[in-house]
């Protein structure tokens, strides 16, 4: 019988420690700004409490889908983390995610918020949509 020598196993590394207040973000994640899209100072007061309300996740993510009455729509849902290649982007106090994809014709969007009780709510104002609704929650480029 041979005598096995037991080494011990080495450490596994430390994390670099991550300043206060930011969240370490999964690979393939970059950061955006707002220029790629951002958030008026209502919007991100009514997301902040949406957020707080609903407990789905504290990052909003915006993504264009083929619908609505011209051709693009917007979505707003709520994510736990972001994804890979995702871009995230700090505005109006909101950790707002976007996927590339929606990006390319999400830029110099402004996303603002009215409590008016005729025509309230989230407005896209897209500076890459030839056309839009009067919802304005669909667009075309």
């Amino acid at each position: 019988m041979s005598a096995e020598t037991l080494v011990p196993a080495a450490p596994a590394p430390t994390p670099a420690p991550t300043p206060a207040g930011v969240r370490p973000w999964p690979d393939g994640v970059r950061a955006g700004n707002e220029n790629l899209v951002r958030l008026t100072e209502s919007a991100g007061k009514k997301i902040k409490s949406l957020i707080a309300r609903e407990a789905k996740g504290d990052w909003l993510r915006i993504a264009i889908s083929g619908g609505g009455c011209n051709g693009l729509s917007y979505k707003l849902k709520f994510a736990l983390e972001p994804k890979r290649g995702d871009i995230v982007v700090p505005t109006g106090g909101v950790e707002v995610l976007v996927d590339p994809k929606t990006a390319l014709y999400l830029k110099g969007t402004v996303l603002d918020y009215s409590h008016q009780m005729v025509g309230g709510g989230f407005k896209f104002a897209n500076p890459n949509a030839k056309a839009s609704c009067s919802c304005g929650e669909s667009f075309s480029i």
